[in-house]
């Protein structure tokens, strides 16, 4: 493994940041593209229960879209920093996720890069949930648009009923 200097650094840093935020960004419209035709396909007899499995299918797939983002990181480390695949995976990680643990760390000659990928993870985490909460708001938004559900019409005939004894 040759040194890597600070230009070196950067400019690894670069691609792989580049790299995983074109990763994230085509999985998430692939996944909200999915969503939004799975909601629209079935807007009117999407249950609740139907709902709450679409969310964790989205969420599911958000998973291993970062897990897939963890991968890229790892190859790199394992083919310039580290000497296993198992240190390589579990730093990337530790280091995308934030834990950053610190019982596996780069060589000094490449630590710029474990900061960068825990920036890198953060921001990836945040336009997943993005997309989630866009996903939560469009089932809501069809519940709230659909016909009031039993437990609303019971409040809504009681009120009524209880108006009429008033008057």
């Amino acid at each position: 493994m040759e040194p890597m200097t600070f230009a070196r650094q950067a400019g690894a840093a670069v691609f792989l940041v580049m790299l995983t935020l074109s990763i994230q960004c085509a999985g998430v419209a692939v996944l909200i593209s999915w969503a939004r035709v799975s909601v629209e396909r079935g807007i009117a007899h999407l249950s609740s229960l139907h709902a709450a499995v679409l969310m964790i299918r989205f969420s599911t797939l958000v998973i291993v879209l970062h897990f897939l983002q963890i991968f890229v990181w790892s190859v790199f480390y394992r083919l310039y920093c580290l000497p296993s695949w198992e240190s390589s995976f579990y730093f990337s990680a530790t280091s995308y996720s934030t834990v950053g643990y610190g019982d596996v760390v780069l060589p000094h000659v490449a630590r710029l890069l474990g900061p960068v990928e825990s920036v890198t993870g953060v921001l990836m985490c945040g336009i997943s949930v993005s997309g989630l909460v866009a996903l939560a708001t469009k089932l809501v938004e069809r519940e709230s648009d659909g016909p009031p559900t039993r437990y609303v019409r019971g409040l809504v005939e009681r009120s009524e009923a209880e108006l009429e004894k008033v008057s």
